[in-house]
This record gives structure tokens, C-alpha cells and sequence, in this order.
């Protein structure tokens, strides 16, 4: 097998190998190139100990000089090279107590994670494939090198990475490394949050955020998001609906685009439904108030996974409104985008219809009709640029100062009611007519 490696990439192989040094491309950067896909990083193993690989190239940084890494620069670009080696005994399921440096490829390929991940490339040996990497691309499976419960041991986060690798790839996890992660799901709780949520984007972000679904069944989620393993326990006795919680969840997510915000959005809409069931006397299963309560327990939840404050806000936006039914036209549509914030609705559309397209059957036509309407409303008030918030009123505060209102609170109680005016008739909102009917009478 031929790949092609960056020019800079084959220069420090080729260094590092005129020195008397073994060096190969490793890792992501192999796998990918088998993929058709173009790597985002080149990694570089080596048998050079890291004081040898300074000696072999002028410019260096020490970035990892205690674990064998040393960042090569050629040019404006950087490659991280790192010696071949043996991780010592796993405490903390994320850092060996220690490490040793090694001459035997072999043995840093069976420190690796998964086996689509440990095979290793050169021009001169071409693909060094020691423990069937290739294979299990071939028959899209995900398999831990050597022994899996070892591997997961080793780093508690392999755990979600196996589920993530799945979910980019459309994979399937291997019995073993499946059983595996199930048996040893409580160690991913020794794992950071920031760590945890960069693995969350990459699944929901991915062709396959349903593997969400594999985390909960092998009891990851109950470590990072236990409230989604409430939800897909929950089931919805209601005609509007035709899975759990949880499936309803999972199948929302896949109805929308991937960003992040949204499908964050769509992944903790209806996450307080179980604590907001009642049944009725008919045996109906009513969920009053979720959405305000779903709208708190994402931002609880978000915060707790230390995303930044605008993702945070812009999802609890979004999840607060998520259930609104908007009938009146026009006049009910300019009183939401108010309500609500103008720039949320292109979004908010996104989410009504990924909702209702994971409900049941039942008064579907209805439900997208009245979606139409309101996508037809917002777009009218769109295009005739009609007056929602107090920034698009024909007045401001220094117009009401030059025709003597002082500043202060009257200032803000005259400018929301001219807003409340135009909002429900736009035509008003004209400077002498506004001036005219409020300040000057």
C-alpha cells in the first residue's frame, strides 16, 4: 500500500533514517489516509530518544520531553515526533506512574487505543500493520489492541472514544471491546469535563449521534449525563408520540443540521420530561412546564460539561422555546420574535420542525402546516423590515432628550411603548407620528 506523505513529513522520516534512526508516520494520520480522508495532523514515531531527534534537526520545541515528544519545525508548520515507548502501570486511568523509552515499534504500537489507530508507514517498509488495522477498516470494526479491558484501563476516555470513532466511521464496536467498555463505564468519571465534551461534540457532530444510544447502554452516559438515561427509561403515553423520551431524543437529533448549538439544542430539549410526567385518569402522559425546565437543566448541564457561555445561552434559548405554537399571523409572530430574540427564529424553525418530525403520526399535516404559516410570517416581517425590537424603533433615547423627556426610567417606559405600538400596528412606527402621540400631546 502507497501513501502519499507530505513533503516535510518525508524529509524528517528521511532524516531521522539517514541518522541510523527507524521513524514512520503513526496513528490518525495513517488511518485517514487509508480512508481517502486528509489528515488534520501527521504524527511521527520514532526509535531516536528525544535528545537525539534535537540533534538531527536545528529547530525544535520541548513539548512533551518527559513522555518522548519533541515538535519538529519545518518552515511555518510543526510535527510532533515521539520515541518509541512502553507506558508504565495506569493509577488514575489517564497517566502511567511512568515511562520507558523503547527501540521495538512493536511494543509502542500495542500502547495505542484502537487497532485502526496503531499501525504505523514509511516509503521504504511501507504499511506496518502488526495488529490487523487494516482488516477491521475493511470490515468497519472497532477493536482495542491486545486486550481491551488493558487498553480502557489504561485511559478511561478510550471508552467514549470508542463510541466516537464508531459514530464518525459507522462502525461497529467488536464484542470484546464492547463487553469491555460496559464492564469499566464507571472509570470514565476519573476523566475531565473538558475532555468528556470535546468526545460529545464529535459524536453529535458526527453522520451517527444515534451511537449517544450505545453510550447509554453501556452505562458511559450515566457517568457524564445521567438525566438522558432517565429519559430513554421514560416512556410517553401520549398520541403526539411514539418512542421514550430518550428515542424521541436521539431520533430529533438526527432530523437536524450539525452544528453544535443544535444539536445540543435537540439533545437536551425534552431532557426534564421525566421529573415533569403526570398521567391523567385516562392514562394519558402529560409533561406541563418542560420546556422551562428543560431550558434550566441544559444550561445546568452544559455548564457542568464547561461549555462557554455563548453556546450555554443560545441553547437554553432555544430549548425554553422549543414547544411554542404560534397562531395569529403577523401581529402574534412580531410579539415572539420580541419575546424571544429576532435572530433565534431561523434557528427555532430548525428545531420545531426536527421535534416534530421525531413525534408520531398524529396530526402531522396540521402540525407542519401552522409551521409553514409561521416561517411565512417571519419572512414577510423579514422582507418588509418591520419594527421587533427597540434598536429598529424610528425613535431613540436621544430624540426623546432633545424634546425634553429626561433620561432615566420614564425615558425607557416611553420608548417600550411606542415598541408595543408598532409591534402591533407597523405602519406606526414613523418618527413624527411616534414623537407625536407620546411626547408631544
Amino acid at each position: 500500500m502507497k501513501i502519499d506523505l507530505p513533503e516535510n513529513v518525508k524529509r524528517i522520516i528521511d532524516e531521522l533514517s539517514n541518522a541510523g534512526f527507524e521513524a514512520y508516520a503513526v496513528g490518525g494520520c495513517v488511518r485517514d489516509s487509508i480512508l481517502g480522508r486528509v489528515p488534520n495532523d501527521w504524527d511521527i514515531t520514532t526509535s531516536a530518544k528525544p535528545e537525539e531527534v534535537k540533534k538531527v534537526f536545528k529547530r525544535t520545541v520541548d513539548t512533551g520531553i518527559k513522555h518522548g515528544t519533541v515538535t519538529v519545525l519545518m518552515g511555518r508548520e510543526t510535527y510532533e515526533v515521539t520515541t518509541y515507548r512502553i507506558d508504565g502501570e495506569y493509577e488514575d486511568s489517564r497517566h502511567p506512574k511512568s515511562v520507558e523509552f523503547t527501540a521495538n515499534l512493536k511494543e509502542d504500537l500495542l500502547r495505542r487505543d484502537f487497532t485502526i489507530n496503531a499501525m504505523a508507514y514509511n516509503d521504504t517498509d511501507g504499511l506496518v500493520d502488526i495488529f490487523g488495522g487494516l482488516e477491521d477498516i475493511e470490515s468497519k470494526t472497532i477493536r482495542c489492541v491486545g486486550v481491551a479491558k488493558e487498553r480502557f484501563t489504561e485511559d478511561a476516555l478510550r471508552l467514549l472514544r470508542a463510541i466516537r470513532f464508531a459514530a464518525q466511521l459507522g462502525y461497529r464496536i467488536e464484542d470484546e471491546t464492547y463487553k469491555a467498555i460496559g464492564e469499566l463505564s464507571e472509570t470514565l468519571s476519573k476523566i475531565s469535563a473538558e475532555r468528556i465534551q470535546a468526545e460529545l461534540n464529535k459524536i453529535l457532530l458526527s453522520d451517527n449521534p444515534a451511537m449517544l444510544k450505545t453510550a447509554y447502554e453501556t452505562g458511559l452516559t450515566k457517568e457524564f449525563i445521567p438525566e438522558l438515561d432517565k429519559c430513554f427509561e421514560t416512556k410517553q403515553n401520549n398520541p403526539h408520540h411514539c418512542f421514550t423520551v430518550g428515542d424521541h431524543i436521539i431520533k430529533s437529533v438526527e432530523n437536524i443540521e450539525k452544528t453544535k448549538a443544535l444539536r445540543l439544542t435537540m439533545l437536551l430539549h425534552d431532557i426534564a420530561k421525566p421529573e415533569c410526567l403526570k398521567t391523567d385518569e385516562n392514562g394519558i402522559d402529560h409533561f406541563h412546564g418542560h420546556q422551562i425546565k428543560s431550558s434550566e437543566k441544559a444550561k445546568e448541564i452544559l455548564r457542568r460539561l464547561k461549555y462557554d457561555n455563548d453556546t450555554i445561552d443560545r441553547v437554553g434559548i432555544l430549548v425554553k422555546y422549543h414547544d411554542e405554537r404560534l397562531e395569529g399571523g403577523t401581529k402574534i409572530m412580531r410579539r415572539a420574535m420580541n419575546r424571544i430574540g429576532a435572530d433565534a427564529f431561523p434557528d427555532i424553525f430548525k428545531v420545531w420542525r426536527a421535534d416534530l418530525d421525531a413525534q408520531s403520526d398524529y396530526m402531522r399535516e396540521e402540525k407542519i402546516a401552522r409551521l409553514n404559516r409561521n416561517i411565512a410570517d417571519y419572512e414577510e416581517i423579514v422582507k418588509n423590515e418591520e419594527c421587533v425590537r427597540l434598536k429598529d424603533l424610528a425613535v431613540g433615547g436621544r430624540d426623546l432628550i432633545d424634546n425634553g423627556i429626561e433620561s432615566g426610567p420614564l425615558l425607557g417606559e416611553i420608548l417600550n411603548k411606542m415598541l408595543e405600538d408598532v409591534i402591533d400596528n407597523p405602519e406606526h412606527n414613523n418618527k413624527e407620528y411616534l414623537l407625536e402621540k407620546y411626547v408631544k400631546q
